[in-house]
């Protein structure tokens, strides 16, 4: 993988796990934990998805590596609300 791919894989993970965070109503922190929970988003994603049988929609191929977008924001998402309601749990405050 050359560094210009892997820069736009960093950007588009960093853009997935902002939504991800933004669709579940709770941020983990900066641009470097987006894009953490980008990748955890995707793995998460994806596994559900096999799971569930459903189909792996909107991918985006950068130097061969391929990044689910769609699964990435949905488990990012879960993801986030997962780290939100432990805090909540542990320290019992938002």
């Amino acid at each position: 993988m050359t560094l210009t791919g892997l820069l736009v894989l960093l950007i588009i993970a960093a853009i997935c796990g902002g939504l991800g965070q933004s669709l579940a109503g709770y941020s983990l922190g900066g641009c470097l934990v987006s894009i953490v929970v980008g990748f955890i988003g995707a793995y998460i994603g994806l596994w559900l998805a096999g799971k569930m049988g459903l189909p792996k929609l909107f991918e985006i191929t950068i130097d061969g590596k391929v990044f689910p977008v769609l699964w990435a924001i949905i488990g990012s998402a879960i993801f986030s609300l997962l780290m939100a309601l432990l805090r909540k749990t542990f320290t019992g405050r938002n």
